[in-house]
């Protein structure tokens, strides 16, 4: 159950990240390249923060095919997905939930202290999104709107918690990764974000 909601997740980055190169007229080669960014981006930066070598989506070739394959059916169809905007909302922030909650579990089960968990388990989930930005030459969509980060810490505090307080890892998880979808999908219904600075003068 856990690796096809992994794989939902993947692909739902994918083609976020897809849709973003197709907006920006990137060639066929640069949709791959952002959908395999945004969906593994993450994943590999928590794997190298841990040092997992080689990083999984490079040992387990159904995440790179998938990865891959909805860049493709983007790059093809994109007028079709970009109406489906709300329900790859809904797949992105299942996804979301599932990377976090995986990447702080599997931070905790390499020995990494509770906080340092947290920290990687929040990279998994925001990552590739940044990079993604990054490539685009745009400031990352976690630092300037919306509530996608804080979710993604607090959904992976709470399986820090439970750790620590030895309750199950399975309920622990799959309440992280609820939470953390769930303020995802309300905060973009509510159009809820973080405080940003005054106006400055001048």
């Amino acid at each position: 159950m856990l690796t096809v909601l992994d794989l939902i997740g993947i692909a739902a980055f994918a083609a976020s990240g897809a849709l973003a190169a197709v907006r920006a007229r990137l060639d066929l080669f640069g949709v791959i390249v952002l959908a395999l960014t945004t969906a593994l981006g993450g994943g590999t930066i928590r794997d190298v923060l841990l040092g997992v070598h080689p990083p999984t989506a490079l040992v387990d070739w159904p995440y790179l095919a998938v990865a891959a394959g909805t860049g493709l059916v983007v790059f093809w169809f994109h007028p079709t997905v970009s109406k489906l905007r709300r329900a790859v909302v809904l797949l992105d922030a299942i996804g979301l939930g599932v990377f976090v909650t995986a990447g702080t579990s599997t931070a905790l089960a390499l020995g990494a202290p509770p906080y340092a968990a947290c920290l990687v388990g929040m990279t998994t989930g925001i990552g590739g999104g940044a990079l993604r930005d990054v490539l685009l030459r745009e400031i990352p969509l976690v630092l300037r709107r919306e509530i996608y980060a804080l979710a993604a810490l607090g959904g992976a505090v709470i399986v820090a918690v439970g750790d620590r307080l030895g309750f199950p890892e399975g309920p622990v998880t799959l309440i992280g990764a609820v939470l953390i979808a769930g303020v995802r999908i309300l905060a973009l219904w509510r159009k809820w974000n973080a405080p940003i600075a005054r106006k400055l003068d001048g």
